[in-house]
């Protein structure tokens, strides 16, 4: 696979030797420091999707991928019947770390079926345990190659919907920190930049969690696109007084309808677009959608520690004895979303008709 674009941000690493690891970027501390944290078991790499240290839906699946085949390493088997079902349990945990992004099931499962479908050239159950672990490792490898692929494509089909010297607003952080590497609405951002179109990016701060302070102000700085930093309760104001020509964000799960659910906040800003007539556009992988999902309001919504609400790194903003809700999701119905913008395709509007026209379709 030949990259477009120069990379300078990494959300995780995997390394072949001199021993099999992953490492993951700990995006806690970001921006002020870039610690790595070393995962040589699944139960590392569930640890640090539950607590944040990686995020983002095709991050999280991909270093869920790899943590699939560091579980297959993590012990002497007697038997490949042995190591299937302790693959399957490791699945379960590390499924069971965030229930709203789609992207983890799905590459779990994906990485299960790879399993599932070996046909034993092996003879002997130690030859056949070393089958599996490396059909495990092609396939983790093939899922992260694909969605760097894939986030070129959703880069290059995005950036022509822009127009020069283009004003973008976006929300959370959906570039190389919660990707393989590129992004995916940050992706079509650096694309566009690439391409001369990007005047200057809004960058919402995204409470309570702070992606887009921490993270996107974090990748704009370091890539040198012009940006500056809004609260989320100015993004009107700034539509109102302002002239912005898209606001664009990324996709944690896709009802079969078109109905998207990505970090709170993003309902709101795809009202505004409404009333002040400004193109409102989603940007996901196609792992992302799930068609089981009918409508919105079968997505689960993850609702975190209220402490995320009233501290900042430990600090107490408000009484102690506050209670505060934490949902990290909502969702947009697809009748407030102009374009979502996959790597096969755009649906334009978003519905079950126009997202399925292109799910089978691979591009050249």
């Amino acid at each position: 696979m030949k990259k477009k674009y120069e990379n300078k941000v990494l959300a995780f690493r995997w390394v072949k030797s001199p021993s099999k690891k992953l490492m993951i970027l700990n995006q806690l501390l970001i921006p002020h420091q870039e610690k790595w944290i070393e995962c040589t078991h699944h139960e590392d790499v569930a640890d640090c999707i539950r607590h944040m240290n990686v995020r983002g839906a095709p991050a999280i699946g991909c270093v869920a991928a790899y943590g699939l085949v560091l579980s297959s390493l993590e012990k002497k088997f007697a038997d490949s019947k042995a190591l299937i079902s302790y693959l399957y349990s490791s699945a379960q945990t590390l499924f069971s770390t965030r229930p709203t992004a789609i992207n983890l099931y799905w590459a779990l499962e994906r990485m299960k079926k790879a399993v599932k479908d070996i046909k034993p050239q092996a003879k002997n159950e130690r030859a056949k345990i070393k089958e599996i672990r490396e059909t495990l490792e092609e396939e983790a490898n093939k899922i992260y190659e694909e969605d760097l692929d894939g986030n070129y494509r959703m880069g290059d089909l995005g950036a022509k919907l822009f127009p020069k010297e283009a004003v973008i607003l976006t929300h959370c952080n959906t570039g190389s920190l919660a990707t393989s590497g590129w992004g995916t609405a940050l992706g079509v951002i650096r694309t566009a930049y690439h391409k001369g179109k990007i005047k200057k990016v809004l960058v919402d701060e995204t409470r309570p969690y702070l992606q887009g302070a921490r993270l996107t102000a974090w990748e704009l700085s370091k890539d040198k696109i012009p940006y500056e930093l809004i609260t989320d309760n100015m993004a009107a104001h700034m539509m109102k007084t302002e002239t912005i020509h898209a606001v664009i964000v990324g996709s944690d799960r896709i009802a079969s309808n078109g109905d998207v659910a990505n970090k709170i906040g993003t309902y709101g800003l795809a009202v505004l677009c409404q009333y002040h007539k400004i193109p409102f556009y989603v940007v996901a992988p196609t792992s992302t959608i799930d068609l089981k999902v009918i409508s919105g309001a079968q997505i689960p919504i993850e609702e975190r520690s209220r402490k995320e609400v009233t501290h900042i790194r430990n600090y107490a903003l408000t009484p102690l004895d506050t209670i505060a809700r934490n949902p990290s999701f909502d969702i947009t119905p697809h009748s407030l979303i102009t374009a979502i913008i996959t790597e096969k395709g755009i649906a334009q509007p978003p519905s079950m008709e126009t997202i399925k026209q292109f799910l089978n379709h691979t591009p050249k």
